[in-house]
């Protein structure tokens, strides 16, 4: 079955960096573009980054952007999420998933998430 682990999240301070690991497993990781969200408390998860399957192509929200890369290494079905200068608002539990179609049902499967809080 399709599960995610993912990794790496931590309390840093703000202009600080994080890396993000993700390791995915019951699907053919090569084939699928492959997302990290993020939800901090009370709010809704929101789409972080994307990236394609080859991993040439990328997709970032506006308040990340110049600030994290994300990667894969499909020899080892792993996503990774550089996190450059750290800001309070990045503060939120992180989560990755590939990009399923919507009509796949495996869409609703979710890892435990990372936590990562920025303060000073």
């Amino acid at each position: 079955q399709v599960q995610y682990v993912e990794s790496g999240g931590g309390m840093v301070q703000p202009g600080g960096s994080l890396r993000l690991s993700c390791s995915a497993s019951g699907f053919p990781f090569a084939n699928y573009a492959i997302t990290w969200y993020r939800q901090a408390p009370g709010q809704e998860r929101e789409l972080v980054a994307v990236i394609s399957r080859a991993g040439d192509n990328f997709v970032y929200h506006d308040a990340v952007k110049g600030r994290f890369i994300m990667s894969r290494d499909s020899a080892i079905n792993t996503v990774y999420l550089q996190m450059n200068n750290l800001k309070p608002e990045d503060t939120a539990r992180y989560y990755c998933k590939a990009a399923w179609p919507k009509s796949d049902i495996r869409g609703n499967i979710w890892g435990q998430g990372t936590q990562v809080t920025v303060s000073s």
